[in-house]
């Protein structure tokens, strides 16, 4: 299956609650980490709701 790289560029400090965690569930910890997920429609949704977040990498 195919895989989606991500990256994390911008701090979680004064997000919600809910794009921490989610942020958590992908994979990201700290500013500057890539993470590689899966490509489905599940994480597809979680990289929206923390897209100010994070960048895609290819």
């Amino acid at each position: 299956m195919a895989t989606i790289k991500i990256k994390q560029i911008k701090s979680r400090v004064g997000a919600p609650i809910d794009q921490k965690n989610t942020l958590i569930y992908l994979g990201l910890h700290k500013i500057g980490q890539v993470a590689e997920v899966q490509d489905n429609p599940s994480s597809r949704g979680m990289i929206r709701k923390v897209h100010q977040l994070i960048e895609i990498i290819k």
